[in-house]
């Protein structure tokens, strides 16, 4: 009964973060400057504002770093979020940067589709490579948690079209920034963390890096009979060999939500064992809860990972 209700709350935790992240307003920055782009439109997948952040130094065609990230409405400015917490990215960035601890980047903060997060966020290849069946039990926990309504279809590989082939040239394009793979980074958090991953795992020549954090290995919210963690390692351990000098953070803590990733990054850590320990590292953090506050207060870590001097 114990565990039914911890799931029951921290259904309820997820559905008001689903349901007041698209009512936040545009975000202002305590350093730096960010630039919006209302409704960016896609081919591939709904509109979705697209907030890009630069430091106060920064000119059209520096040789600077990008990292992507995803939920792009809770990244800079605490007032405008539903719960009045942020990641904080624009003071961290700008501080490390003052102190040359990381290279010069920028920060695109793509927003959540809303309705669409999850099925724009579950990794498209793993969900088919369940049994029908399986598919149908997380299509029934989806409409449960008030994920889905109808039959639940993971978009994800039209996500990532979006941000390979839409985003990404529109970023280089304007900014003047040469794109390549070493100075690209895709980065996220819970749901967010899987599609991160998925990115890397999918378009290793064109991200250099990926920081996944208290990244949602369940997929739903009931691990009880839930196959969904094991389609993510063996895809994972599929991809791997695919990779080469590509960089991976995962981290995890063990409060609220974050309570059901210890044993599950542990079998990812283990598929990882297959890859250079230099190019991964996986996290554990005691008492951090799944929260805005929590992952802002080791963003600084993950920059520092991904694009440290």
């Amino acid at each position: 009964m114990f565990r039914f209700l911890q799931y029951v709350i921290l259904t309820v935790i997820f559905y008001l973060h689903f349901v007041f992240m698209l009512q936040a307003q545009i975000q202002k920055t305590d350093s730096g400057t960010i630039e919006l782009y209302s409704d960016f439109k896609s081919k591939y997948v709904t509109p979705r504002h697209i907030e890009v952040w630069f430091p106060e130094h920064f000119k059209k065609g520096m040789d600077v770093s990008v990292l992507y990230m995803h939920d792009g409405q809770m990244l800079y400015d605490y007032t405008s979020t539903w719960n009045q917490q942020s990641w904080n990215v624009d003071s961290t960035a700008a501080a490390l940067m003052s102190a040359g601890k990381i290279k010069d980047c920028i920060i695109v903060g793509i927003w959540n589709g809303g309705t669409t997060r999850h099925k724009d966020y579950f990794p498209e290849k793993p969900f088919l490579s369940l049994k029908e069946v399986e598919k149908k039990w997380v299509q029934e926990e989806l409409k449960k948690a008030g994920r889905t309504t109808e039959v639940f279809e993971p978009v994800s590989d039209d996500y990532l079209k979006c941000l390979v082939y839409e985003i990404k040239p529109f970023i280089d394009s304007v900014y003047q920034i040469s794109g390549t793979k070493n100075k690209t980074f895709v980065s996220g958090s819970s749901m967010g963390g899987l599609i991160s991953m998925y990115a890397i795992m999918e378009y290793p020549d064109v991200f250099g890096g990926a920081a996944c954090l208290s990244t949602h290995w369940p997929g739903v919210f009931n691990m009880e009979g839930n196959p969904v963690p094991q389609a993510f390692t063996n895809y994972i351990g599929g991809r791997l060999p695919l990779l080469k000098d590509n960089r991976l953070y995962f981290d995890y803590g063990d409060g609220t939500l974050d309570a059901l990733y210890p044993p599950l990054q542990k079998e990812v850590d283990k598929v990882l064992t297959s890859y250079p320990k230099s190019l991964w590292t996986s996290r554990f953090f005691p008492g951090k809860d799944h929260s805005e506050k929590a992952w802002a207060e080791r963003f600084g870590s993950v920059l520092i990972y991904l694009i440290g001097q």
